[in-house]
């Protein structure tokens, strides 16, 4: 959403170069989706632990706030499809009243009760992807003062059933029907998507004035073909994408599939060090009342998500590729990210290179931290050869803090 400022002040606006915004999602938005693990299972009688419900919601909130999630910065709570009951005789939104017995109003208080927010789910569309009612453009205002009502803190808007027209005229009335409410409330948009994801056929600038996130691509599968399929897309046309991310406005490569079933320890590390380095909002989709110690290390790595949550918020770059490749975010302070990624799957790989290599500034000298191991090379200068082992769909990834300035008679001592 985003406020309507009068002429003059819009101007003023544009002749900054700035972006309109609701001020919310300064760093990439973190949290847990139910969608990618739980998807549409409404069977509460046979399957009640697992089910679309209440008590999912209640139970992932818990879990959120009580085993360190929320304090590394996972505060969002997001329901996804399948929730919607139907509507009542004003046309209002309801839940699904056996699997929502006391409503979502309910459950948002829940979560803020315990320092989370909640996000919700709607269709700019006739139906939502799985045939719940969808929000067409009558019923744009309606429901944007319904999610308000109930305090919600997010509405992802998916974009099945609809025209291009439709989504051209109900996503940026949704953006201003939110603002409209008062509450501030993330815009998690699916609209490029659904056009193919790119310049003409997608208005990226338009983009960034009406929604917090958008999904690009593809949804995730509960695969690494699905996380490489996602990745190359994203790296084919990184020069479109990766200067459309910033404070407010993110690509959305979407959820994070560690914990469930289809990746490796080292394909799961991969996920989580190249969503990172896109920038990506950390959305897990995985059951937290059963996530296993190991996959709890890698989505709680604090220096992982110092550096996801970077308050400069640009998205990195594959700046390397040839047997391997090499990814680098640019960070606060001077400080950069890399990640050294091998699609390899025979052995571990053993890579010569050197931060001058990589394009680095020449004569100047960093300390390297090891994200995973959290090991230290201290004084590594531009032009020293070194040497990673990335093992089989693994990554090395590490945290880069410039040291100093060496002048030139140091230069032509160490030479």
């Amino acid at each position: 959403g985003l406020l309507r400022p009068s002429g003059m002040f819009l101007l003023a606006l544009v002749a900054q170069g700035l972006t309109l915004e609701n001020g919310l999602l300064r760093t990439p938005p973190m949290g847990w989706l139910a969608w990618e693990r739980f998807r549409c299972n409404i069977h509460c009688d046979e399957d009640p632990k697992n089910c679309i419900s209440e008590r999912l919601f209640m139970e992932m909130a818990d879990r959120l706030a009580q085993d360190g999630w929320r304090d590394l910065g996972y505060v969002y709570l997001n329901i996804d499809d399948c929730w919607i009951g139907g509507r009542d005789d004003k046309g209002r939104l309801v839940p699904d009243s056996k699997r929502f017995p006391r409503g979502i109003a309910f459950l948002a208080d829940y979560a803020h009760s315990l320092g989370l927010k909640l996000g919700i789910y709607e269709d700019m569309g006739n139906m939502t992807c799985m045939g719940f009612p969808g929000t067409t453009l009558d019923t744009v205002e309606l429901d944007a003062q319904t999610f308000a009502g109930w305090k919600v803190d997010m509405l992802k808007m998916d974009g099945c059933f609809s025209t291009s027209e439709e989504r051209a005229q109900g996503y940026p009335k949704m953006s201003a029907a939110l603002n409209a409410t008062g509450r501030p409330i993330a815009f998690s948009c699916s609209w490029p998507a659904y056009e193919g994801g790119l310049p003409p056929k997608v208005n990226y600038t338009l983009l960034a004035n009406i929604c917090n996130l958008w999904r690009n691509y593809d949804d995730i599968q509960d695969s690494w073909n699905s996380v490489l399929s996602i990745l190359d897309w994203f790296v084919k046309h990184q020069d479109i994408l990766q200067p459309l991310a910033g404070p407010g406005h993110w690509n959305d490569p979407d959820m994070l599939l560690i914990g469930n079933f289809g990746l490796s320890f080292e394909e799961s590390r991969s996920q989580m060090a190249l969503w990172t380095m896109l920038a990506a909002p950390l959305f897990m989709s995985t059951d937290l009342r059963t996530i296993t110690p190991q996959n709890m290390d890698i989505l709680q790595n604090p220096l992982m998500i110092k550096i996801n949550q970077d308050p400069l918020g640009i998205q990195g770059r594959r700046i390397y590729e040839v047997l391997e490749e090499v990814y680098k975010r640019p960070l606060t302070n001077e400080a950069s990210a890399l990640v050294f990624f091998s699609r390899r799957t025979d052995m571990p790989y053993h890579f010569h290179t050197s931060l001058a290599k990589l394009n680095f500034p020449r004569a100047k000298v960093y300390d390297a931290q090891n994200i995973f191991s959290g090991e230290i090379i201290s004084g590594l200068w531009s032009e020293n050869n070194f040497t990673v082992v990335i093992n089989p769909s693994g990554v090395v990834m590490w945290y880069l803090n410039p040291v100093k300035n060496m002048d030139i008679s140091e230069t032509m001592y160490q030479l």
